[in-house]
């Protein structure tokens, strides 16, 4: 094969570099961190040299849990007994309850792995991403009161989380969860163990240490991993403690319980629901605390995961996975109109005589339960009421939880209650295979004789069912071709929540791009929530009605919300407005926002539109530097080094691309060209 010119190969480089940036800039809705790629794990020969590292100032203000016991002994020993300190534990016998006998052997579908105990260590022999069998020491273990994940760290300094997991509140066995969820998973799947969507410093450690400290070193490709404890512990909740440990006022440290209702359910929700951070994670000059507000910080991951569809949703928008408290909750009448948080119900994480944070009934009753005891507060009338409101005569059957917040939401194999804490609504069983409470109990009678008996017995029901039935004709894809009334309606409806509204604007942009704009621009008009704002704003852009509404959207690049603000410059820079490039370019520049990625994305394409591939590769590296393991980034940048004839760079950049998502096509094409064109 004659081989390629170098002149030429620049121009293919060129040509896919011009695509790339006009396809990106149609303004595709994309979130500040998006899910994370995928890794090949090929270990470094040897362990590189540790990152030379100052201390975060996060970390520098705190004191660690250790510190606080010192003067709160009593706190601090209910504490150690609650779960929270168990979100993250070393690797010892104390914390392991794994069975790693001699040769415990699991075999899955595609998964297969060896356990075994030497001493005080803790070891997993399975395939790694190169497919060869090798034996992984686990460092650490992820919880243990339902189910324990085994985490090991690699030479680079990347914690992974093995590939199967000790069930405890099953049968006390090994079981593979990600093949259960994803199916057969091979070394090229991004779930598979040793990728980097599986890393724990990108996915879980943000909510299971407290100070984290996680830095990656592009020179070096090396992960550092630090934080001030291991779990959820004092410092997550009541913030930084260095301040109050000096001068012991109590003004100098957060009582969520003393917060107003908002801040104290940020602290909750701060890791009771999947979000997006407006700062990549790796940023932890920008990391959420409690006292401030969540919105500041994320945005709740509803239905959409950027613009994919979420699998943790049932089809009227309920979670249907555990962990999604938040996304529930807000759901609720119990939020919307009587205001209630978590900490309306669950107490603190150290109280030792509140199991599972639930305080204990102050009247016992063989009747009520210690989630139905919570319910008491508000609905006395209800418990006044007994069976004349329950209508059952079963003990369990007096409990709110059986019938208000069913276990019909999973968590890895178990199933826990729904935090939605609706009516059951039987129809959207057979519309739209949605569980109810009903007939997880009585699952012999069908969810047609259930909706009679619900009709029949409280008739005040069917109004309030009303609304998951419009949700579920409005999300669910079968009723995709005729969803448009309900998703307007969705959407038009004031009372209706806003993370609701807001993945009815997206769905109504995706399957009816034509017809969405007016509605999306109406609703964007008449708006003050920033969450709704951001919404519509990107709903905008995934409908192609960014320039129809870009008069609306000048002044929200003054908007209080940084979101919103972020999304307002990118949708009109990207349309040409020189708003929105002057916006961005303030957004890159000023401290207080340089950290934001996007901006330095979108001001990279913007330069490539220019042809000034000097600007555009200057902005690339901020935006890596910021969130190294941005493969469209990566792939972009080596485009820009190859054109201007540095291609020993560009293939560095590949490579390093290649390392977060192996099985990228874009990527193997362009190593592929390079080595032809030698």
């Amino acid at each position: 094969m004659r081989p390629v010119r170098p002149a030429l190969l620049a121009l293919v480089f060129f040509a896919l570099l011009g695509t790339a940036a006009g396809v990106t800039l149609a303004l595709r809705a994309k979130s500040a961190e998006p899910p994370p790629p995928v890794a090949a794990t090929p270990a470094p020969k040897a362990t590189p040299p540790p990152v030379k590292q100052t201390a975060s100032p996060l970390r520098a203000s705190q004191v660690g849990a250790k510190a606080c016991g010192e003067c709160h002994e009593e706190q601090h020993a209910g504490w150690s007994k609650d779960w929270h300190a168990r979100a993250l534990s070393p690797a010892t016998p104390e914390f392991v309850v794994g069975d790693y006998q001699q040769q415990t052997h699991f075999k899955g579908d595609s998964s297969e792995a060896w356990m075994r105990r030497e001493g005080e260590s803790h070891f997993m022999r399975t395939k790694g991403a190169d497919g060869q069998l090798a034996e992984f020491p686990v460092r650490w273990v992820v919880g243990g009161k339902r189910m324990q994940d085994p985490v090991t760290v690699l030479s680079d300094g990347r914690w992974q989380v093995l590939p199967v997991y000790f069930h405890v509140t099953g049968k006390g066995e090994w079981v593979d969860y990600s093949e259960t969820k994803q199916g057969a998973l091979t070394p090229e799947h991004p779930f598979f163990w040793a990728n980097f969507r599986r890393s724990a410093q990108h996915a879980c450690l943000d909510c299971h240490v407290t100070g984290l400290d996680a830095r990656y070193d592009r020179a070096t490709r090396a992960w550092s991993t630090r934080f001030t404890d291991a779990g959820v512990a004092c410092e997550s909740c009541h913030g930084p403690g260095a301040k109050h440990a000096d001068t012991q006022d109590p003004k100098d440290i957060i009582q969520p319980s003393k917060l107003s209702a908002e801040l104290g359910f940020a602290v909750c929700a701060q890791c009771h629901g999947p979000r997006r951070p407006l700062f990549p994670i790796l940023d932890g000059a920008h990391r959420f605390q409690p006292g401030q507000r969540y919105e500041d910080f994320y945005q709740p991951i509803v239905l959409f995961v950027g613009t994919e569809r979420s699998g943790d949703y049932f089809t009227d928008g309920r979670p249907s996975t555990s962990s999604f408290e938040y996304q529930a909750l807000l759901q609720s009448r119990c939020h919307s109109q009587g205001g209630a948080t978590c900490l309306t119900c669950h107490t603190a994480p150290h109280d030792a005589q509140a199991p599972n944070e639930l305080p204990l009934p102050t009247q016992p009753s063989a009747n009520v339960s210690a989630g139905s005891a919570t319910c008491h507060q508000c609905h006395a009338d209800l418990f006044a009421a007994g069976s004349r409101h329950t209508r059952h005569s079963a003990r369990e059957a007096q409990d709110c939880v059986a019938c208000h917040m069913p276990p019909v939401v999973s968590g890895v194999l178990d199933t826990f209650a729904d935090h939605a804490m609706d009516v059951p609504a039987p129809q959207n069983t057979t519309r739209h295979g949605i569980p109810n409470a009903c007939n997880t109990c009585h699952t012999k009678q069908t969810p047609e004789a259930m909706t009679q008996a619900l009709a029949k017995w409280w008739p005040k029901a069917v109004k309030r069912q009303e609304r998951r039935l419009r949700l579920a004709e409005a999300f669910d894809e079968k009723t995709a071709s005729t969803s448009r009334p309900a998703l307007e309606a969705v959407l038009a409806d004031a009372k209706e929540v806003p993370s609701l509204r807001g993945a009815a604007a997206r769905l109504l942009a995706q399957r009816h791009k034509r017809e969405a704009v007016t509605v999306l621009h109406t609703a964007l008009k008449g708006t003050q929530d920033s969450g709704l704002r951001l919404d519509l704003i990107e709903s905008l852009g995934i409908a192609g009605g960014g320039k129809d509404a870009s008069e609306d959207l000048a002044p929200l690049l003054q908007d209080g919300s940084l979101w919103v603000r972020q999304a307002s410059a990118l949708t009109l820079a990207s349309l040409g407005d020189a708003r929105g490039v002057w916006a961005l370019e303030q957004l890159a520049a000023q401290p207080e926002t340089s950290g934001l990625v996007q901006p330095h994305i979108l001001l990279a394409q913007l330069a490539v539109r220019r042809k000034d591939l000097v600007t555009a590769a200057r902005e690339y590296e901020r935006a890596l530097d910021l969130q190294p393991y941005n493969v469209d980034a990566l792939i972009r940048l080596a485009d820009i080094l190859v054109v201007q004839g540095n291609v020993a760079q560009g293939q560095e950049r590949l490579s390093e691309a290649l390392r977060f998502e192996p099985q990228s096509r874009a990527v193997r094409q362009r190593l592929s060209m390079l080595k032809q064109g030698r």
